[in-house]
């Protein structure tokens, strides 16, 4: 772990101990020639610590996300007692403007790293973060939400097999921890590939802010500043006496008809195998078709859609397994 006493150097500026910088990211102008400039938003403490950075905004729709990382810092929670906390609140500030996942390229940038210096515009913009920013990083916490009108029960997502994750996930003790593969080409992936220890919390749904979802990404993210003493004495970490429930596997429920969707407002809840999760009607009174669950679990995802096809995902629920599995 680097212990970073002297001075930091991100995006060419040298910052000392205890100081504070905004700095900013301008890697490509709008078609208007207008600049878009991402805040790096840094804090550091006179006292030597790790590197920790918080991020949100990858895809530009997922504002559940920005809001955790903008409650960190207006609670002065970014404030570090040891270290330095990096927050980027929102990455992919072109899709941010648009209110669209995606880059104005079209590309995903959760999808193109580690980049390229030549590439595509999301491509170098991700070469520019894993050149600038993810070599002074030790930890990291990226926040998500879930997207096309899916809402994600709060949860860290992490590899398996990794025992300083699985720590960390205990830590931050989000009602759920998904146990995912990385993807190629995700900002995760990347991270790892740096050697950063990095948690993916995902929780709400995109183009929305939920206040509850919020403020459990916030008091987690307490709990592990805590955990590397570096939360400020200003602030207590909030514990929870239930631990994290672990998800080893899980499954998409998906519609048998196309129609008009009315969810039970289970997420989050244990259902049994055979449960009403919601129906699917017609818009004209002709049928009512009950959504049951596959198998006993919790509901993890569920759609928000008052509109769905059939085929399309409308419930993500965990599968009971044994719970040393992948101990």
């Amino acid at each position: 772990m680097r212990k970073p006493v002297a001075p930091l150097t991100i995006l060419g500026e040298t910052i000392p101990p205890g100081e504070s910088r905004t700095l900013y990211m301008e890697i490509a102008k709008l078609h208007t020639t207008t600049k878009l400039k991402i805040p790096v938003i840094i804090e550091r403490s006179k006292l030597p610590g790790p590197v920790v950075l918080f991020s949100a905004g990858i895809h530009g729709d997922e504002i559940n996300g920005v809001e955790v990382v903008r409650r960190i810092i207006t609670q002065k929670i970014n404030i570090p007692k040891t270290g330095t906390i990096i927050c980027m609140p929102v990455i992919n500030v072109f899709g941010f403007v648009n209110k669209s996942r995606e880059f104005p390229d079209g590309r995903d940038l959760n999808r193109v790293f580690p980049g390229s210096k030549n590439g595509s515009l999301a491509s170098r913009f991700a070469y520019h973060i894993i050149k600038e920013i993810l070599p002074v990083v030790d930890y990291c916490v990226d926040f998500h939400a879930g997207g096309a009108s899916r809402f994600n029960a709060a949860q860290i997502r992490i590899v398996r097999n990794d025992a300083d994750l699985k720590k960390l996930a205990d830590i931050f003790n989000a009602p759920f921890t998904l146990y995912s593969k990385n993807i190629t080409g995700s900002f995760r992936s990347a991270a790892m590939k740096h050697n950063v220890k990095i948690l993916l919390f995902e929780g709400g749904k995109s183009l929305d802010i939920n206040p509850g979802i919020a403020q459990m990404g916030v008091e987690g993210a307490t709990r592990f500043l805590a955990s590397l003493n570096m939360l400020n004495t200003k602030h207590s970490p909030i514990a929870i006496d239930t631990p994290t429930i672990y998800i080893y596997k899980s499954g998409w429920v998906r519609a048998q008809c196309s129609g008009l969707f009315h969810d039970n407002a289970l997420i989050g809840s244990f259902v049994k195998k055979g449960d009403t999760l919601g129906r699917i009607t017609d818009p004209f009174g002709k049928f009512e078709k009950k959504v049951k669950a596959p198998n006993d679990g919790y509901i993890i995802n569920a759609n928000h859609s008052p509109i769905v096809y059939q085929g399309d995902a409308i419930y993500h629920v965990s599968n009971a397994i044994p719970t040393d599995e992948y101990e």
